[in-house]
């Protein structure tokens, strides 16, 4: 039997653990911050497209890549993306999807909660989870357009003002860490009128929840930063779509141009407007958003890849050098799909080896270039 002099040392010993134990608790939850629009970890994963349009429309018997049609999202695409080594994944979404097709008000519970499905696989599988209105009420840079515009219409605003509310409340308390609101994909409209949007849907996530992190695409198709937003605190999303003619050689539902081109394209390269691109031209596409990034606002790439006609190899270079650019900035990218024809897993190019891989078929040689970076 111990000794009441050393049970006493032992009973010390054991409140200094417990005190410490206790303080370095409480340390780490100070110190650890949530993320803001003004620091964005590099974020790197995929789109994923179940919810992209509500019902097949004429792009669907274009190209398959537009054929999913509010389905329920994938347990094992957030299970692979993670083992794979990345932690994003960004959730292009048609408003269509969850309310009643007669009344744009009217939430329907058992879609949304697929949607919280996806925002709860995401945490459970380390991914952040960006959720965007690719298809906003009375906005969308696909047919079919609606007839009210975004822009213009201020009932069609309350709208969307009314989504953006519900998803706020829904999710409200989720680490901004874990969660993202992307508010529309790709406008094409003026500034001065994107600001009135942007800042209106702002005002009202953050009424309902005042923490969450905001992400705004950059207009011109999201590839245009816009400088008048610094001041909503919002992060901002662009594009690496460029050039064209690379990323979307054969796309029937791009260019026509692209669609029917019968010079395969080659990296580095000179467009069909006569302008050489290689690293240097990409350079000076990305820098507004370099510029912008080095101002203290965050910058993540949210779509970018190159359509499955273009050559692999070719395909490879380019991506090469673009990834190079965002690691040597620290800006994050998603690339437009995980699954399809941009994609690593099951992407149909004719001129790659595929591994097995949980049933599927992967792009090991693009698959470890993405890691890489």
């Amino acid at each position: 039997m111990p000794k009441p002099y050393n049970m006493m040392k032992k009973l010390d010993l054991l409140s200094i653990c417990i005190v410490v134990f206790l303080f370095c608790g409480c340390a780490h939850k100070t110190i650890d911050k949530d993320v803001t629009y003004a620091d964005l970890p590099r974020w790197r994963g995929f789109n994923l497209l179940e919810k992209f349009q509500d019902k097949p429309d004429s792009l669907s018997v274009i190209a398959p890549i537009w054929s999913y049609h509010n389905e329920p999202f994938r347990e094992e695409d957030f299970q692979m993306i993670s083992e794979l080594g990345f932690n994003f994944v960004r959730l292009p979404m048609s408003y269509k999807c969850w309310v009643e097709e007669d009344n744009p008000l009217a939430f329907r519970e058992d879609i949304l909660r697929e949607i919280d499905q996806a925002v709860e696989w995401g945490r459970k599988y380390g991914l952040h989870v960006s959720i965007n209105m690719h298809r906003a009420p009375g906005y969308c840079i696909n047919a079919p357009h609606d007839k009210e515009s975004l822009w213009d219409n201020d009932s069609v605003l309350n709208v969307c003002t009314q989504h953006w509310a519900m998803f706020a409340k829904r999710y409200k308390g989720i680490p901004s860490s874990e969660l993202s609101f992307d508010l529309i994909n790709e406008p094409v409209t003026t500034d001065e009128k994107y600001y009135k949007v942007v800042s209106t849907l702002c005002e009202a996530i953050r009424k309902e929840d005042p923490h969450r992190l905001i992400i705004t695409d950059g207009n011109a198709c999201g590839n245009a930063p816009v400088a008048s937003f610094k001041e909503l605190k919002v992060a901002q999303s662009g594009r690496g779509y460029a050039p064209g003619y690379l990323t979307h050689y054969l796309a029937t539902w791009s260019s026509p141009d692209y669609a029917i081109a019968t010079v395969p394209p080659v990296w580095p390269q000179v467009d069909e407007f006569g302008k050489k691109w290689d690293k240097e031209t990409l350079q000076d596409f990305f820098s507004p958003w370099f510029q912008l990034h080095n101002e203290g606002i965050g910058v993540h790439i949210g779509e970018w890849g190159v359509f499955n006609k273009t050559p692999h190899d070719v395909t490879l270079a380019f991506m090469e050098d673009v990834l190079s650019l965002l690691k040597e900035n620290n800006i994050g990218w998603a690339l437009w799909n995980f699954r399809g024809t941009f994609g690593i897993v099951d992407s149909g190019r004719e001129d790659v080896i595929y591994e097995d891989y949980k049933g599927h078929k992967i792009d090991r040689e693009m698959l470890e270039l993405l890691q890489k970076y």
